[in-house]
């Protein structure tokens, strides 16, 4: 029950980012999910959004009521024409993870597995909103889901993590210890190449190499990110997860939870390590350290850790 909350709160804390996107459109917008496993979150976020709209209507009337304008159209077009509007868009046929499976794997499945709802979406007039749990390597979002959800031609495409940007590898369970791997990553050096800071990564190499040396708790790699605000990376993600033979023409914005509202969400667990980079044990220093040296020498598949 604890985790069901807490992914309730992590839907339901996005609601505020979500409004921003869609401009408060609430008439002309639908909110949905995927994969099925961000149906939870997608729960509280409704649940976050009809309240606020609640709120909303209620001012409304009594302004009206206050000026002597409460009709029956002014009630029909504040409830029932701009509630929030829920629908079950994509849907995943069979119960296979294709995060976890091997890499080529994962890229023929997710183009397989997913059935869309035509009609769901009003085209060319709607946003659509989509939750996910999480963004990581941003391949699955570029080869199958936003082609898919693009058959819809919404107006604009907002798609929805309840995690933040995953910046840095993991050593305590997950297997993701290969930084070049990370959408969030590739958005911060392909930034730094654009403005002329490619020099940063040799900096940061020849740190992370004394530091693994030395067996030092300094995460050199967070250096890779300070030049850029939160939202200067997610519009590159933006950038480099749409496909570029896409025929849909429309908006496309991805939203990230931020590192408070996480802590908001969950406050009984601490562990943002994937987010922050601030490690709870010496080895997950030397990990995303020697993550970075692996990356800059071209390792290949080789993992950080032993």
């Amino acid at each position: 029950m604890d985790i069901y909350r807490e992914r309730q709160a992590l839907g339901g804390q996005l609601a505020t980012q979500v409004l921003q996107a869609i401009k408060h459109e609430w008439g002309n917008t639908v909110f949905s999910f995927i994969p099925n496993t961000a149906e939870t979150a997608f729960y509280g976020l409704m649940s976050a959004l009809r309240t606020q709209r609640r709120d909303e209507v209620k001012a409304a009337i009594l302004k009206a009521s206050r000026e002597g304008k409460l009709d029956e159209a002014l009630l029909d077009d504040l409830i029932l024409r701009n509630w929030p509007r829920g629908e079950k868009v994509v849907s995943k046929d069979i119960k296979i993870r294709t995060f976890i499976g091997q890499e080529t794997l994962r890229n023929q499945l997710a183009s397989h597995v997913y059935d869309i709802t035509y009609g769901s979406v009003k085209a060319g007039q709607d946003n659509l909103v989509v939750v996910d749990d999480s963004i990581v390597r941003g391949t699955t979002l570029k080869r199958s889901i936003l082609r898919i959800l693009a058959r819809l031609n919404p107006k604009k495409i907002v798609i929805v993590s309840t995690a933040p940007q995953i910046r840095y590898p993991d050593c305590y369970g997950i297997d993701m210890s290969e930084l070049g791997k990370f959408i969030a990553f590739e958005a911060a050096v392909s930034l730094l190449i654009e403005r002329g800071q490619k020099n940063l990564l040799d900096e940061v190499y020849e740190l992370c190499r004394d530091e693994v040396a030395r067996g030092g708790s300094t995460n050199h790699v967070r250096r890779i990110y300070e030049p850029f605000a939160p939202e200067e990376i997610s519009r590159k993600i933006v950038e480099l997860v749409r496909p570029k033979q896409l025929e849909w023409q429309g908006e496309f914005e991805i939203i990230f939870q931020t590192i408070e509202n996480l802590h908001v969400a969950v406050p009984h667990h601490r562990g943002d390590w994937y987010f922050t980079g601030k490690y709870p044990t010496p080895g997950g220093y030397r990990v995303v350290n020697q993550a970075f040296v692996n990356y800059y020498d071209k390792v290949g598949d080789q993992r950080a850790y032993k």
